[in-house]
């Protein structure tokens, strides 16, 4: 065998393992372009609302818009991949979170903002549906867990090294300027993505109506009728979910404000991207070898430990008032990817098969409704104190983990599908 040949066959390999081919490729791509610029500015955010002249309330209420516009945008999301197809579906989220970004650098006020995060904030929650969906229509079902697990690995590239070129801006050109500069960053990256994702993903075809079809109708717009065909265990899943969201969203919009201005040894901006880089950092080395085990077993341990340290982190953050103890925070934090690629695998596996994307933005929806209102009251814990804010957020994480490993179903691949290649496994 030739070396060329060589090279191509350990590529195919390779690209067989990681479940890579043209389609996903574009995705890939896309969510690195897009994310790269928006996690340049976004997780600086709340340090920029303060420096704008807003407080503690402004930044609950970015948070808790983010999880509410999360939600509402996350079913007309899948109702739109389903009903015009996805790439068309990717064309139109672009253009609106490219909108969002014009605005925050248009206007430097910090209810410019949270009308700019209308906009831009809706990108990662109404593409996810059609990106799993898109998953789940050109992978087999035993490299499912993997292609989300790429999908999910190569978000973690901008949210590591995005901070970090954020963090530099801020300290080149200041809290409000270089956060600005970010956003124009974020928009040119955008606009390189929409040209890569529409020249390498395939055009699709919406899904028919068919009397055979698990909706009934294809697609299904109305939540109601499509939350009728939500099953037990999706349920289950979706409770013991939002409790976890919970003990996340309690704090999270704080957690940079804790790192740099409430601790005893405050960091930099800098600083604090780089912890973010290091939390990535963790998740991106878990992703492979966790969806290579889910892929080929059960998946409910992963989700299960995924929980614990969901759970774990706003109570050890509490107990970290140095930088050098925050790098240990943010690992734990970066653990808590462990299972998520397998969890969203595991709703995928639990939806009907002809309106998957459908079933996975009424998922986002329900769930992030409710944890908007934990986003909310998060600013108002912090306002009593920054350790109400944390000890509340890891009791929901307790509630819910336990919750999961009692109730929680368990998802097995098949023995008997075919592997990416084609060949029976």
């Amino acid at each position: 065998m030739s070396l060329r040949k060589t090279i191509t066959y350990r590529r195919s390999l390779i690209s067989g393992f990681l479940a890579i081919q043209r389609n996903t490729a574009g995705v890939l791509g896309m969510v690195v372009l897009v994310g790269m610029g928006e996690r340049m500015a976004e997780r600086f955010l709340p340090i920029y609302i303060i420096a704008l002249g807003g407080g503690a309330i402004a930044i609950g209420l970015l948070n808790a818009m983010d999880n509410l516009l999360s939600a509402l945008y996350s079913f007309p999301g899948g109702y739109l991949s389903d009903r015009i197809g996805i790439k068309k579906s990717l064309l139109i989220f672009n253009l609106v979170a490219m909108t969002g970004f014009a605005l925050v650098i248009l206007i430097p006020a910090w209810q410019a903002v949270l009308a700019g995060a209308v906009l831009f904030i809706s990108w990662s929650a109404i593409s996810l549906p059609a990106t799993m969906s898109l998953i789940y229509r050109v992978l087999p079902q035993n490299k499912r867990t993997m292609g989300v697990s790429m999908h999910s690995l190569v978000r973690r590239i901008p949210m590591a090294l995005g901070p970090i070129l954020g963090g530099i801006f801020i300290s080149v050109w200041g809290e409000r300027d270089g956060v600005r500069l970010a956003f124009v960053a974020a928009l040119i990256m955008s606009a390189v993505a929409l040209v890569l994702q529409q020249r390498l993903i395939e055009n699709d075809r919406p899904a028919e109506p068919s009397s055979a079809d698990a909706c009934g109708l294809v697609p299904e717009k109305n939540p109601l009728k499509l939350l009728r065909l939500m099953s037990q265990e999706m349920k289950n899943l979706l409770i013991t979910d939002i409790l976890i969201r919970f003990c996340e969203q309690i704090p999270y919009a704080f957690v940079v404000v804790w790192c740099m201005k409430t601790i005893a040894a405050p960091v930099s901006a800098v600083r604090f991207g780089l912890l973010t880089g290091i939390e990535m950092a963790t998740a991106v080395m878990v992703y492979i070898p966790v969806a290579y085990m889910a892929d080929r077993s059960t998946k409910k341990p992963f989700v299960t430990i995924t929980f614990v340290f969901f759970t774990l982190f706003p109570l050890v953050l509490m107990y970290c008032r140095s930088f050098e103890w925050l790098v240990l925070a943010f690992i734990l934090r970066g653990l808590k990817e462990f299972g998520e690629p397998t969890r969203k695998s595991m709703i995928m596996d639990l939806a009907p098969d002809n309106c998957k994307a459908g079933m996975f933005g009424l998922y986002y929806l329900i769930r992030d409704v409710f944890v908007s209102i934990a986003a909310l009251g998060g600013a108002f814990l912090w306002l009593i104190s920054p350790e109400t804010n944390l000890i509340t957020a890891f009791v929901f994480g307790v509630i819910g983990t336990m919750g999961f490993a009692i109730f929680g179903r368990d998802v097995q691949v098949p023995a008997n599908k075919k592997n990416f290649n084609g060949t029976s496994t």
